[in-house]
């Protein structure tokens, strides 16, 4: 086994956030299987430009499915609880903290990276007024918790440099080369050193397959052994 998850994501796409949370709660076990996850910021805008798609929700009927399915993916993971910006295409210029994260990613651990890159993700869905993360006062202040003010300083001004504009364009052009037109865009290679894409949140039964990993895939149980259990398919607790 092994192999390795090339992961491109935004922090505006609320999938990418699903995909980081449920890749984050299976680290260890991939990690033990040899698999290895690297995640990559994109710019989802140029992704859609460059591949000819578009948004969701600016179709009528995509928008209006799409806050169903978002319920039910958010229901997946306890505890989440998401706020959709009123005007998403308004704070959807994730230039500036996605440059910041890759400024990061190439000067602090990796521990320090991915939890920057979830406490991004979480603020932009907070619903919070600093949940626009495309205004530096707005991205300083998600970073305050994690960074000492110097450093703060530091990758705001790094963030607008030339070298981490050219990182998140070559990052988006090698997502864009890899056939994606959207994000969360998964790159998986399995041990032989094949690799294949694989789009969304939901993917990972298809993804454990191709990497020959042991998974249980989703199975219709018979109507007796279906007491004590929950719509999630979690065990209720009998009283």
């Amino acid at each position: 086994m092994g192999g390795r998850i090339d992961v491109y994501l935004d922090i505006v796409s609320l999938y990418s956030y699903i995909a980081y949370l449920d890749l984050l709660k299976n680290r260890a076990l991939l990690s033990a299987h040899s698999v290895e996850v690297e995640f990559h910021p994109v710019f989802l805008g140029a992704i859609n430009a460059g591949s000819g798609n578009k948004p969701p929700w600016t179709l009528p009927a995509k928008a209006l499915y799409g806050a169903h399915d978002a319920r039910r993916s958010v229901a997946r993971h306890p505890g989440l609880t998401i706020q959709t910006p009123d005007d998403l295409m308004a704070v959807a210029m994730t230039v500036l903290p996605l440059r910041a994260l890759h400024h990061i990613k190439r000067t602090r651990p990796s521990q320090t990276y991915e939890a920057t890159l979830h406490a991004l993700m979480r603020t932009f869905w907070s619903g919070a007024p600093t949940a626009d993360l495309s205004q530096p006062t707005n991205l300083g202040a998600a970073l305050s918790p994690l960074f000492a003010p110097a450093e703060v300083d530091e990758i705001l001004a790094a963030a607008g440099s030339p070298e981490m504009k050219e990182a998140l364009k070559a990052a988006t052009r090698e997502a864009l080369d890899r056939g994606a037109f959207g994000c969360p865009w998964l790159w998986v290679t399995d041990s032989r050193g094949h690799g294949e894409p694989f789009f969304g949140s939901d993917r990972f039964h298809f993804i454990y397959k191709f990497l020959g990993l042991p998974y249980q895939d989703v199975t219709l149980l018979p109507p007796a052994a279906t007491e004590g259990v929950s719509e999630s398919g979690e065990s209720k607790s009998k009283l």
